[in-house]
């Protein structure tokens, strides 16, 4: 692995203690559903012993390396979830993806991390498969986009664009906004964000 210039602009210098990675693939399947595996891993440049536990993880060894897959149909329902533990310190965390079973039904749309918390108590769930459920989310509208290109021009009650006001990009002061839908369109100097 390259070594990063550990000597900032200013002159300080930084020692790298800690290394976590977050991976996500969207995957479409031949049965017309699609999935999005996350995975997190944790290492350390150093050997680490966890806290109470009696063990060594050598250095650049993963402390933690688990998997979560949400598998879900063009509705971004969560038909199935599957989880793996490779690595982690405790040999009870095995048991902490057993409770995301509780997302199968849930859609992943607007609410999902607040029902996440909701389903998956912090006791009852591995801290790292939880955390790693938000950023799967993400990824998975990113995986169905040419699915879902015809609700670019979804309208609200009012007739307001659905996504206008949704991001940077689609702010109602923005030239995206200007040109797509004129109508919503509002200089920057009176733009109003909902």
């Amino acid at each position: 692995m390259k070594q990063v210039d550990n000597k900032l602009p200013d002159g300080v210098t930084r020692e790298k203690i800690h290394h976590r990675q977050i991976d996500l693939h969207g995957y479409r399947r031949s049965d017309g559903l699609f999935e999005v595996e996350g995975r997190i891993s944790d290492r350390k440049p150093h050997d680490f012993h966890p806290p109470r536990n009696g063990r060594s993880v050598p250095a650049n060894t993963p402390l933690h390396d688990m998997v979560v897959v949400l598998v879900f149909n063009k509705d971004l329902v969560v038909q199935a979830v599957r989880t793996s533990m490779n690595a982690y310190p405790y040999a009870t965390c095995s048991g902490g993806g057993d409770s995301l079973q509780a997302l199968v039904g849930l859609r992943i749309g607007a609410g999902w991390n607040a029902e996440v918390r909701k389903r998956l108590p912090v006791s009852d769930t591995c801290t790292h498969m939880r955390e790693l459920l938000g950023p799967m989310a993400t990824a998975a509208f990113q995986t169905t986009t040419e699915t879902r290109r015809h609700l670019l021009d979804a309208r609200k009650a009012d007739g307001k664009p659905v996504k206008v006001d949704t991001c940077y990009a689609y702010s109602a002061s923005r030239d995206l906004v200007k040109q797509f839908w004129p109508d919503y369109y509002q200089p920057p100097a009176t733009a109003k964000h909902d």
